[in-house]
């Protein structure tokens, strides 16, 4: 009787082995029916696409190693070259064997469960199946106690809840990876904000979404809005390939990171959605974002569009890329981007407050149709430096204004005037080229910090003439600067050499 009991034992761990090849999230609902898979090739959640909400099916299992996220990016290739299309994620670990669901609400579990599985092992894998579709509510996978480099395969779809009661009073963040070293989320998967029932309010003939219930709840959703998907306070952090479409206020947010690597991603919503940008950093340091092969672009935008575009963040309701204070060593190229409003540095110095923010690179960056190309902005009263920006072979096509520097940045009706200014130094522009609609050059700077070392070299935009919009002149106003190459239109406003008596502190005094 002992050796059966020995031996019984022995078969249930050499079972729990087998299945502690990856860490499989796989549960989500299909009405009130739950139903386990068959065999791992079957699909009983929800199909991407249309369709009923999922059924449930959950998959455990401990870790295999997955490659250490990269400490620095990869060498960029020459046009593109060299890289597969459509993004090729690393190769996942063996399948595992079914598990019988158990029934949760929604899939938030699964993923909790999984997620804390993943941190006691140390480069490990989540895994989230393919063509499955997993309705989660709001959650954080967080450190600091979690081993490093863990790897999130994400390559089936995650959507948001959209009734009011899952937000409560209000969230900043839907899904949150904190305090962790070495994360990487990539794959062909992708994450849905749902952020209709916030921002289609004015909109209701929207139809990018199946569902077609947001509308009876816009009235009883908190007013603070979740970014789609935010890294915090991590160290060497990696997304790769995903898809992210539709938030209601930011799509991917980077606060407090430091080594950030950022490409073959998608994100898109509607370019009437309210303050959605595309990728926001913050407080963040050494961050490469760059190529994909992939131009995913609705059928009617395809005239306007070289086929060598390469990140793709389109239909953005606000800035593509926006940097804000506490950044340094960012590298952004190979970009497109465009309805939305451009890559801006700031607003910064809002409510008086002292922004840094230097060694930008923006570089290798197609813009059709945005409201503002590359834009440094800054508030009235603020403190503080934008030193060392290069802005380089940005190509522009029917864009408002594609160059701004504005030190009155104000996004009210009415803003007091107030005398400092976060100061602007050093600001390269480098064979900016394309057609414009309102206005080729702004350069607004303050009377008491102007704005000082701009150089621009191979600037050549054009006019194009839209319905109801009037064409102006390049505008400075206390902007110094060279000239290096005669510019297109001429840019004559710009003053040559230095401010008089304007002793510009460095960056370390003032930051």
């Amino acid at each position: 009787m002992k050796l059966r009991v020995k031996g019984l034992g022995l078969l249930l761990l050499l079972v729990l082995l087998a299945l502690c090849s990856t860490i499989d999230v796989c549960d989500a609902r299909r009405g009130k029916h739950w139903r386990p898979r068959s065999s791992p090739s079957s699909s009983l959640l929800r199909k991407k696409g249309k369709g009923k909400k999922g059924s449930s099916n959950r998959q455990h299992g401990s870790n295999r190693p997955s490659p250490k996220p990269p400490l620095s990016p990869p060498p960029s290739p020459g046009n593109g070259k060299g890289y597969q299309s459509p993004y090729q994620p690393s190769p996942s670990p063996s399948p595992n064997a079914p598990v019988r669901p158990s029934p949760v609400n929604g899939s938030g579990h699964a993923f909790e469960a999984a997620w804390a599985a993943a941190c006691k092992q140390g480069a490990s894998t989540v895994v989230v199946p393919s063509e499955l579709e997993f309705l989660v509510g709001p959650i954080s996978f967080s450190g600091p106690y979690c081993k490093p480099n863990i790897l999130f395969q994400l390559d089936g779809t995650i959507v948001a809840p959209t009734s009011a009661k899952a937000w409560g009073s209000g969230l900043l963040q839907w899904i949150e990876f904190t305090k962790l070293n070495g994360v990487s989320i990539q794959g062909n998967g992708i994450i849905n904000g749902r952020g209709q029932q916030w921002w289609t309010y004015s909109d209701t003939d929207d139809d990018k979404d199946d569902d077609t219930q947001y509308d009876v709840e816009f009235e009883r959703m908190p007013q603070v809005k979740p970014t789609a998907l935010r890294f915090y306070g991590s160290f060497n952090v990696v997304v790769a390939g995903i898809t992210i479409v539709n938030s209601s206020q930011c799509h991917l947010k980077f606060d407090s990171c430091q080594g950030v690597m950022v490409h073959d991603v998608t994100i898109s919503s509607p370019e009437n959605s309210l303050n959605t940008d595309g990728i926001h950093l913050q407080n963040s340091k050494d961050v490469s974002i760059h190529h994909t092969n992939l131009a995913c672009v609705t059928q009617q935008k395809q005239k306007n569009i070289v086929n060598m575009y390469f990140l793709v963040v389109y239909d953005a309701g606000d800035d593509c890329v926006s940097i804000q204070t506490g950044c340094s060593n960012i590298n952004i190229h190979n970009v497109n981007c465009g309805p939305g409003h451009g890559i801006s540095i700031g607003g910064l110095g809002r409510d008086n407050t002292k922004a840094c923010v230097s060694n930008v690179t923006v570089r290798d960056v197609n813009m059709f149709r945005t409201m503002t190309g590359v834009r440094i902005k800054t508030w009235q009263g603020g403190l503080g430096l934008v030193q060392d920006v290069r802005f380089s072979n940005i190509q522009v096509s029917e864009v408002q204004t594609p160059i701004i520097i504005d030190q009155f940045y104000c996004d009210k009706r009415t803003c007091s005037n107030q005398t400092s200014a976060v100061a602007v130094s050093g600001v390269q522009y480098e064979n900016i080229r394309g057609t414009f609609t309102i206005k080729p050059v702004h350069f607004a700077c303050s009377d008491s910090s102007p704005c000082s070392g701009i150089t621009l070299t191979g600037v050549q935009l054009r006019p194009v003439q839209i319905p109801h919009y009037r064409l102006n002149d390049p505008f400075c106003w206390q902007a110094f600067g060279e000239l290096y190459t005669p510019t297109v239109p001429p840019i004559a406003c710009l003053h040559l050499g230095k401010p008089a008596g304007n002793n510009l502190q460095s960056y370390h005094d003032l930051c």
